[in-house]
């Protein structure tokens, strides 16, 4: 059954007065602009209650996942409470379909950071970021402050990564290599994304960005920009400071096009609000566009108004075709916003009936349309108005492929 996200009783050309914003109306969709439908669940099944995972996972089951990509040939989750990543090689078109291959772990049942014997060498904590680069893997396994490369991607539960970046050994997982932060190393990096053929990785706990210009690096190789700190050394909450444009709170996720054209867009989810570069930033330079606040020293959070218009902690965004993506991780839903605008001003939000509501599951019950704390997404386009959007709903402990279809 296909599923258009509309208020009850619309047309799907919803006009009407959004409450608690005053002299503004919003669309629920525009002409031109694609049906959604949720194509397949993976992970707890919906609709239905909200469900904790079993205590000894299956390669069918998911805990908090963080992080996905999508394209043609399969979809890669980061399995983050159950400390592993899944690959299902072919995109499922069902609900519940298990995974082929399971990273981070001996086996599909084994649940733990670094747990069934693997140790650091082989094992995980709490892993978010996933990437694929041709035939490559990488993976943010965030709690032990380093990336994972696989040069080939992994046919086989078990396959240990090729080498880590991060670290100066595979068994080390001390925050920032174990001393002070430099340009090669990591707290918490949370998201990864390769733009313009730039590796990009959200540094979280050292509150900056790294960039390599030549893609991903060899181990030990520094980047080549520090973004959101005066110098390699530095890793305070806003420079120490309020924020402003050349500063983040939680870095998290990366895409480029959109709103404004931007070269890079960064989800600031901390300070509430995403941060656009018009040109890809070659050194420290701030910020020349804000979503989801009036000014670029603003960070306020509004969890009691109206969510028109507003963000709280968005943890992912997305682009496709010059449109944008941004997983409102708070207000549980996620806002599709047309290129062309470099202000916030989202046309759809799926998840919920309007661009005003934000109730886990819409208060209601978990549904295949239903959002609790979206957390990562990737969106593959395979047309100009066809694809998908993988969104990892980390608060109903699945991940749900939206398709998008042609008007």
């Amino acid at each position: 059954m296909r599923v258009r996200v509309v208020p009850a009783g619309s047309s799907g050309d919803w006009t009407g007065p959004v409450p608690g914003a005053a002299g503004t109306q919003a669309r629920l969709d525009r002409p031109g602009w694609p049906g959604w439908r949720p194509r397949a669940v993976l992970g707890a099944p919906a609709p239905g209650g909200l469900l904790l995972p079993p205590a000894h996972p299956t390669a069918a089951w998911l805990y908090g996942p963080r992080g996905v990509w999508v394209d043609d040939d399969l979809v890669i989750v980061a399995d983050t409470g159950n400390h592993r990543v899944l690959i299902w090689y072919g995109v499922p078109e069902q609900d519940g379909v298990p995974a082929d291959v399971v990273l981070g772990q001996t086996d599909e049942v084994t649940e733990g950071p670094a747990a069934g014997g693997t140790g650091p060498a082989n094992g995980m904590h709490m892993p978010c970021g996933v990437l694929r680069d041709g035939d490559q893997l990488v993976v943010a396994d965030a709690w032990h402050h380093r990336l994972l490369v696989w040069q080939s991607l992994p046919t086989r539960t078990g396959t240990p990564p090729d080498h880590v970046l991060g670290q100066g050994d595979p068994e080390s997982v001390e925050p920032n290599a174990g001393g002070e932060p430099d340009a090669g190393s990591f707290y918490w990096p949370f998201g990864i994304a390769l733009i313009g053929g730039r590796l990009h990785v959200a540094d979280t706990g050292n509150r900056r960005v790294l960039i390599w210009n030549d893609g991903i690096p060899e181990p030990g190789e520094p980047a080549d920009v520090v973004l959101g700190q005066a110098d390699a050394r530095s890793r305070e909450e806003n420079r120490g400071g309020p924020a402003a444009a050349d500063s983040f709170r939680w870095p998290h996720a990366f895409a480029s096009g959109g709103p404004g054209g931007a070269a890079l867009w960064v989800a600031d989810a901390g300070n509430h609000r995403v941060l656009g570069w018009r040109t890809p930033p070659e050194r420290d330079t701030p910020a020349d566009l804000v979503l989801g606040q009036a000014d670029f020293t603003t960070a306020t959070e509004f969890p009691y108004v109206s969510q028109f218009e507003r963000l709280r902690f968005p943890y992912a965004i997305a682009s496709g075709a010059g449109d944008l993506a941004i997983a409102d991780t708070a207000n549980n839903r996620v806002l599709l916003q047309p290129g062309g605008l470099d202000t916030l001003h989202p046309r759809i939000a799926l998840g919920q009936g309007d661009l005003v509501a934000n109730g886990e599951n819409r208060w209601t019950e978990v549904a295949a349309d239903t959002l609790c704390w979206p957390y990562g997404l990737h969106w593959h386009r395979r047309g100009e108005r066809t694809g998908l959007l993988a969104v990892a709903d980390s608060g109903n402990n699945r991940v749900v492929l939206w398709a998008e279809e042609g008007p």
